[in-house]
């Protein structure tokens, strides 16, 4: 049903497009993501010159941060299985199709799906962190690979209708990717310094194979015998000394190469050190060394596009432009985006193991605990070792598993190359000492090229703090020095909301940007700000290009980082028309924003929301941090305490076992409630708020005009409409007649009260008379879903009480599924066999899993 949603939106977006010539979002209700018509809009409405707009897409910077957790949950079998069904249902929409045809994609989309019912849609054995970057990396090699220059196309043709007779330079960087995959060891034990290791070398090995793989292509595209001298000069000398021998390797072009063809020349050397490149990178992942020298092999970029340049501009100089413009432009933009290693890997740790790190340090030498300094004294020792040079430990500094852990990641960092890697992610950072702390340790680890040091500001009390720490670490002159004058800073929507819940995250988020980038612009340094966005609402999700255009004005300029949640890679790269547009609405959205960007709040807004969020997160923590019956009553409620059976991360729920909501990470926060459709943490709060604000004199008009006039509120609030659309009490309530105990079920029903009373304040605020009324597109599709998923949700409430409550039998009315499974030896038999370590009856434990998989 969802891809067949999915098709039908793609042709009613061409529909439309066909008949107004422009591009139709469905999700956008105050811009269009076109990158063409946002250009035209620039020029004409806005009175933008086409150089000013060409020149800040020139200079724009968008980096999309691929992130394993959550991690896609349906298996890479079934998505190639769906891709391939997408694929029938996309002919079968097109006009004039004959009828031979049309019975042939019938008999492939039925065999598609059958071969999709007999896959085991259950994964049996939890990924590892290679697992995931595998899983993540193959969106490069399905759709980003050719979406890439596909895209970069229709931005030359989009300059084109305005004037520019100019392509986006090929070394523009206005798409980059990253990863955390493998990197990402916050919490995550299996993350280890090994597996950062293999997750790089594995990306370089992929990398290499993908522009082997079109090295043929270029060569036979490139058969002129025509260049310039320079080209003339380097194809006679790779010709004196090529012996061919890796001949033997290749199926076109295995011989020497005639000295009449020099482009082809000059490309068969490419091809033959992308072989070594890749071939050094998958032996030191084997053996741990290689037989083939480095010299023979690319280093770096600059090496790569050295001779492609070289051909580039033989072309050009022989009249032969337009060629020039063809593949090999392609291919050049392609390696100018993807590099050697496809992204960047990003590290990531907590900032408390790295005071461990430095607490084994300082006890070592014999000046006390690190740990027990106040952070000022921290900040002034770690300073002077910065501005010095002696070595702080040797090989024999005594190290737990934990501290070894840390050390041998920064070994890993200065061993492998520099382009492997991006920054260096700080959670929980909360003081300059933390930054102050990785910069030593990369120093004392031998890591010659360090990585930018990003601290990540997450809850509430440290992205209120934020500001203030970059302006201490930016007062300190070597600190300074280190920068060069640009700074990238994180700030965490996840836990900020767990903290204190969707409003005042929102709100401490907005306010902790425009602070922080007006510290940066009085230290002369320029920001950018990395958005750790999850795929929920609840998370900080939404549609992205509203997502950008509601931020504060003056801090995107043109360079921005986001996370790419795991959980929604799928929907942004999986197929050829999802990339293409994903890579479309970030980059329009970005070049809007600083264009173009949106009205700054009213004090009297500022004023008022300040109220709002400060009630807003009073109720919010009585209720989770303070009531006394809330997190019983959490766990019994949700299938929270189930989540790890899904297998769908690496990484453990909770950062350390034990505790109660703290502890717990947000994914597994959000995903409980979303199962129960109640959506606790998007809502709780926002009553309180509004009845504070609607009791004040001119409050509700207020809000009105907040809502009609400013970005950040609207979307905040339209992203709450949408999500109690998506939500249902009844299922809720169900959830707790079943499972909760009788002396919290009236605290259940005191929050299916609360939520009552917030959809009805929405309405008001909203000017509303029904949820989605401006957006009925969206509510007839939900409608059309809630029958599938209200059974499932039946399903899941029924199957946790016997999983709970072993003496519990339900009436076959009440759970057909139960009786069916059970009723059957052979069934039973089989779903023992698929699942032989399950300590429940036959399905149980596998109907959970895909309720859960079919409700998330």
């Amino acid at each position: 049903a969802n891809i067949a949603e999915e098709v039908q939106m793609a042709y009613r977006n061409k529909a439309e497009t066909d008949r107004r010539g422009g591009f139709a979002d469905e999700a956008s209700a105050s811009t269009e993501s076109d990158i063409d018509e946002t250009l035209r809009r620039l020029v004409g409405s806005l009175g933008k010159t086409p150089r000013e707009v060409f020149d800040a897409l020139r200079g724009q910077t968008i980096d999309l941060v691929l992130t394993a957790h959550p991690t896609q949950s349906v298996r890479r079998s079934l998505l190639q299985k769906h891709a391939r069904i997408r694929n029938c249902l996309t002919q079968l929409c097109v006009e004039g199709i004959a009828e031979n045809e049309r019975q042939e994609i019938d008999e492939a989309l039925q065999r598609e799906i059958l071969a999709a019912f007999r896959t085991d849609e259950i994964r049996r054995a939890q990924p590892t962190p290679q697992d995931e970057m595998r899983a993540g990396m193959s969106y490069f090699d399905d759709t980003i690979w050719n979406g890439v220059p596909r895209f970069l196309r229709r931005v030359d043709t989009a300059l084109r209708n305005i004037g520019i007779d100019e392509r986006l330079p090929y070394d523009a960087p206005l798409i980059q990717f990253s990863s955390w995959m493998g990197g990402d060891r916050d919490g995550n034990p299996r993350v280890t310094p090994d597996v950062t290791r293999d997750v790089c070398l594995l990306a370089r090995m992929m990398a290499a194979n993908m522009y082997f793989s079109k090295m043929a292509d270029l060569m036979f595209e490139l058969s002129m015998w025509r260049c310039n001298d320079e080209l003339r000069a380097r194809a006679d000398e790779l010709h004196r000394q090529s012996s061919r021998k890796y001949a033997k390797y290749y199926i076109e072009f295995w011989k020497q190469i005639s000295p009449r063809e020099p482009y082809r020349i000059v490309l068969g050397d490419v091809r033959d050190k992308l072989y070594n490149t890749c071939e050094r990178a998958r032996q030191i992942l084997s053996h741990g060394v290689s037989n083939i020298p480095e010299d023979q092999t690319f280093i770096n970029v600059k090496q790569f596009l050295e001779p492609l340049e070289l051909c580039y501009r033989s072309l050009c100089d022989c009249g032969d432009k337009l060629i020039a413009d063809g593949n090999l432009l392609d291919f050049m933009r392609q390696v100018s985006t993807f590099g050697l290693s496809l992204v960047k890997l990003d590290i990531r740790q907590e900032s408390d193991r790295h005071t461990d790190a430095m607490d084994a340090i300082t006890t070592h030498l014999g000046i006390g605990s690190y740990r027990e300094r106040p952070e000022e004294q921290r900040q002034e020792w770690l300073v002077s070792e910065l501005r010095g040079k002696r070595p702080l430990f040797g090989p024999d500094l005594p190290q737990s598993d934990e501290v070894a852990d840390v050390l041998g990641t920064f070994r890993v960092i200065a061993e492998l190359p520099d382009d492997s890697f991006g920054a260096y992610i700080i959670s929980m950072a909360t003081a300059p000492s933390d930054v102050l702390a990785v910069e030593l340790l990369q120093r004392e680890c031998g890591v010659k090229r360090p990585l930018r040091v990003v601290p990540l500001f997450e809850k509430l009390a440290d992205l209120q703090q934020g500001p203030a720490t970059m302006d201490l670490l930016f007062s300190i002159d070597w600190y300074k020095q280190r920068i060069g004058g640009k700074q990238e800073i994180m700030i965490g929507y996840s836990d900020s909301g767990k903290d204190a819940g969707r409003l005042s995250a929102a709100w401490q988020l907005y306010k902790a940007q425009e602070e922080i980038v007006r510290v940066a612009e009085r230290h002369g340094v320029k920001l950018t700000i990395f958005h750790g966005r999850g795929g929920t609402v609840g998370r900080g999700g939404g549609p992205n290009h509203l997502a950008i255009l509601s931020q504060p004005p003056n801090t995107v300029n043109g360079s921005l980082r986001v996370t790419v949640q795991g959980e929604v890679i799928e929907k942004s790269f999986g197929e050829e028309n999802l990339c293409f547009r994903t890579l479309q609405r970030f980059t329009a959205a970005t070049l809007e924003h600083g264009m173009n960007p949106p009205v700054s709040p009213k004090p009297e807004w500022r004023r008022l929301l300040d109220d709002m969020v400060a009630v807003s997160t009073e109720e919010y923590r009585s209720i989770v941090f303070q009531e006394p019956r809330f997190v019983e009553y959490f766990r019994a409620a949700t299938p929270e305490t189930e989540y790890g059976r899904m297998n769908i991360g690496s990484r453990p729920s909770k950062r350390k076992p034990g505790g109660g909501i703290e502890s717990l990470r947000a994914i597994p926060w959000i995903f409980a409630w979303t199962q129960t459709r109640f959506h606790l943490p998007v809502w709780l709060g926002f009553g309180a708020a509004f009845r504070h604000a609607a009791e004040a004199p001119g409050g509700l008009a207020t809000l009105r005009e907040m809502y009609d006039e400013w970005p950040f509120f609207r979307v905040t609030i339209d992203l709450l409409e949408m999500v109690f659309a998506k939500g249902d009490p009844g299922i809720a309530a169900l959830y707790d007649k079943l499972l909760v105990p009788g002396e919290l079920r009236p605290f259940g029903e005191q929050l299916r009260a609360n939520y009552a009373a917030t959809q009805r304040l929405l309405l008001q605020v909203a000017g509303h008379e029904e949820l989605l009324e401006s957006d009925p597109y969206l509510r007839q599709r939900l409608m059309l879903r809630d029958s599938y998923i209200t059974a499932l949700n039946a399903c899941q409430a029924y199957t946790l009480k016997r999983i709970r409550d072993g003496g519990f039998r339900p009436a076959a009315r009440a759970a057909p599924l139960s009786k069916e499974l059970l009723g059957s030896a052979s069934t039973a038999e089989g779903l023992v066999k698929l699942n032989p370590s399950s300590e429940y009856d036959p399905g149980l434990e596998d109907t959970l899993i895909l309720t859960m998989k079919g409700i998330a």
